[in-house]
């Protein structure tokens, strides 16, 4: 009797970027030996993603380094993606950094407990009195052109596609990692100044209260989401990233429970993904 046809899913990354602190050729060949279990599966870089897209059931965006590096090629792809009803997981309707910075607007408009951010200069009296203030472009990623700049200088700076936050004195950071709006694991860096040097976290009730609330909000069914965090010294969390495009999992990072775990549920995920009308 012949066997049903596996889905057919094509792996969008970029094996050698020189991410910082990260390795992400590393991470993507694992995942990709692990989904070929049951998925047939091939590797393309992002410059490829919409010549090859057509031959397969979904496109599973992973670490394909950020997307201002080939912003014209991505954004032909995401413009036939949406045409043609191909299936790009995660799904390209998502508000958190796939839409670009400007999130962090809304949410601290709206009172979420996110670090206070403004885009214009007269609207610099709603942050909080500050040693400094970070300044970041609304389509950067990877820490790409964020400066560090006293009060008097951040009006300057602000014309049109530049955030600005106050700088905040934390304890660490925290990211908390889902599938769909499943948790499955938490890291965090315990030393501020080692960003990537992460250890597991165990996530208490209130910090999964936390971290849901922006999964929920995003809206997305299916995907893989990262929900950063910062916990300040007063104890309390705030957002600083909500990146639903292409996070790094830091999968060699977890106990072998969690790394299955985690595998099972992106299996699952991407098979009702491709199988949804």
């Amino acid at each position: 009797m012949p066997q049903p046809a596996r889905p057919r899913l094509l792996l969008v990354t970029d094996l050698s970027y020189p991410a910082r602190g990260r390795r992400y050729g590393d991470e993507d060949t694992w995942l990709a030996a692990r989904l070929r279990e049951e998925f047939d599966l091939a590797l393309c870089h992002p410059l490829d993603a919409r010549a090859l897209a057509g031959s397969f059931d979904a496109v599973l965006v992973r670490n394909s380094g950020p997307v201002l590096y080939h912003q014209e090629a991505w954004d032909a792809f995401r413009a036939h993606a949406l045409a043609t009803g191909l299936r790009v997981y995660n799904p390209l309707n998502g508000k958190g950094d796939m839409a670009g910075k400007g999130y962090l607007l809304d949410l601290t408009a709206d009172g979420y407990p996110v670090i206070p951010t403004v885009d214009r200069a007269e609207e610099l009296h709603r942050l909080p009195e500050a040693p400094s203030y970070a300044v970041k472009p609304v389509a950067g990623a990877d820490l790409i052109g964020l400066e560090f700049l006293p009060r008097e200088e951040v009006a300057a700076r602000l014309d049109g596609g530049v955030l600005a936050q106050p700088r905040v004195d934390f304890r660490y950071e925290v990211s908390f990692f889902y599938v769909d709006r499943e948790f499955r694991y938490a890291l965090y860096a315990p030393d501020p100044g080692r960003r990537w040097e992460l250890a597991p976290y165990e996530a208490t009730p209130a910090d999964l209260a936390f971290a849901g609330r922006f999964v929920e909000w995003n809206g997305l069914t299916h995907g893989v989401t990262r929900v950063d965090a910062c916990r300040t010294r007063a104890g309390e969390l705030l957002l600083v990233e909500l990146e639903d495009l292409n996070p790094y999992l830091s999968l060699d990072l977890l106990g072998e429970e969690e790394r299955e775990g985690f595998v099972a549920a992106l299996k699952r995920s991407l098979r009702a993904f491709i199988a949804q009308e």
